[in-house]
C-alpha cells in the first residue's frame, strides 16, 4: 500500500493567525491559563502563565486575575491543593479573574498552596 511519511515540525511559538491560543479542528488543546501559588501568609504566585496576579479576598479564598482576558465567562477552572484532607472548588467566573476557596475536612476555609487551571477562549 506505499511508503507512509512521519512528519516532524519543530517550534518554539505557535500562534493562531488571528491571535490567541492555537486549535486544532477547532478545540482548544492547552491551558488557556495556570498559575500554582502559595496562599499562605503573604500570597506568592510561584509559577504561571496568563495570571497577572492572586488577591487574596480572607481566609482560603482567593481570586486569580488574568493577565489576557477570557472570550466569555463560560470557560472551566478547576483548582486543587496539595494538602491532604482539603477540598477546593472554584466559582464566580468573569473575563478577568475567577475565585477559588480551599476547605479543610471539617469545612473550615484554610489557606493552603493552591494550583489552579483554566480552559478556555481568551478575547
Amino acid at each position: 500500500m506505499g511508503d507512509y511519511l512521519m512528519s516532524l515540525i519543530k517550534a518554539n511559538d505557535i500562534q493562531n493567525a488571528s491571535g490567541g491560543i492555537p486549535t486544532v479542528k477547532s478545540q482548544q488543546l492547552i491551558p488557556t491559563a495556570w498559575v500554582n501559588f502559595d496562599g499562605s501568609g503573604t500570597v506568592a504566585i510561584l509559577d504561571s502563565e496568563n495570571v497577572s496576579s492572586i488577591t487574596d479576598i480572607s481566609t482560603g479564598t482567593y481570586e486569580v486575575n488574568f493577565t489576557t482576558t477570557m472570550a466569555n465567562a463560560n470557560y472551566a477552572a478547576v483548582s486543587t491543593t496539595s494538602t491532604s484532607r482539603y477540598n477546593s472548588s472554584s466559582g464566580s467566573h468573569t473575563t478577568t479573574k475567577f475565585k477559588t476557596m480551599i476547605k479543610n475536612d471539617a469545612a473550615v476555609t484554610s489557606d493552603a498552596a493552591v494550583s489552579a487551571m483554566v480552559m478556555g477562549g481568551q478575547a
